[in-house]
């Protein structure tokens, strides 16, 4: 069996990386791939396992797999707009409003002012696959307009790019497993590793927003260019 999983995760890695099957592809079934190849089931599993951990297939639930697409790029420190770097990856970028409202501020959500917080959880998607799902909140202390905006057509961190500039950040960076909801909405399987962003914003000492950023592992990474420390001149 050993040999044999190997072989058949071969064959699929040479067809992507000949772009005989494109991102985006659809990877024949288990049930297929054991019909092709004569094999057991558990030897296709194991060949698609691999290929998966290696970042070259998508394993969904009920779709089935596809080939990869090269994950979207972010330095560290940036605040990315995500529908600018799906186009700048020449995917077509898709937006859906899950559910928005305003509440006021636990104390946990203090730092955000006094006038309430807008809760918004959204989707945004790439060629159509879930790419990140969004749980934000911004603080109408600092942006009160934000309480007339319905985010339906515009994704609140691309809004908030453009109307509310901020003076400092905080990131935190996280590998995660897929939670049941998380996993509904981006199409994984409960407990599929995921990259999670929580990000706060400040704009002039006020704070602005606190967002959450899900995206399945495979999809995103984050990149950090620096140089080391040089020492004092003695």
């Amino acid at each position: 069996m050993s040999s044999l999983h190997r072989r058949i995760g071969a064959d699929i890695e040479r067809r992507i990386l000949s772009g005989e099957w494109p991102p985006g592809a659809r990877v024949p079934t288990e049930a297929e791939l054991t019909t092709q190849y004569d094999c057991a089931r558990m030897t296709v599993s194991r060949a698609l396992t691999d290929l998966s951990a290696r970042g070259l297939i998508v394993r969904r639930r009920r779709a089935g797999s596809v080939v990869a697409r090269p994950p979207v790029h972010s330095a560290v420190l940036d605040i990315p707009d995500i529908a600018a770097e799906i186009a700048a990856r020449g995917m077509a970028y898709g937006y859906e409003l899950i559910e928005r409202g305003v509440r006021d501020a636990t104390d946990d959500e203090a730092w955000l002012g006094d006038q309430g917080v807008l809760s918004v959880v959204c989707l945004h998607r790439a060629d159509g696959a879930p790419f990140a799902l969004e749980r934000r909140l911004i603080g109408l202390a600092a942006t009160p307009e934000a309480a007339d905006e319905p985010f339906t057509e515009v994704s609140p961190g691309g809004w908030l790019l453009k109307r509310a500039p901020w003076t400092e950040a905080e990131h935190r960076i996280a590998a995660v497993a897929a939670d049941r909801e998380t996993a509904l909405r981006l199409d994984l399987a409960p407990g599929e590793a995921c990259l999670k962003l929580e990000r706060r914003t400040w704009a002039d000492g006020r704070g602005v927003t606190w967002a959450w950023q899900t995206f399945p592992g495979q999809v995103y990474d984050l990149v950090a260019r620096f140089s080391p420390a040089r020492p004092e001149a003695r």
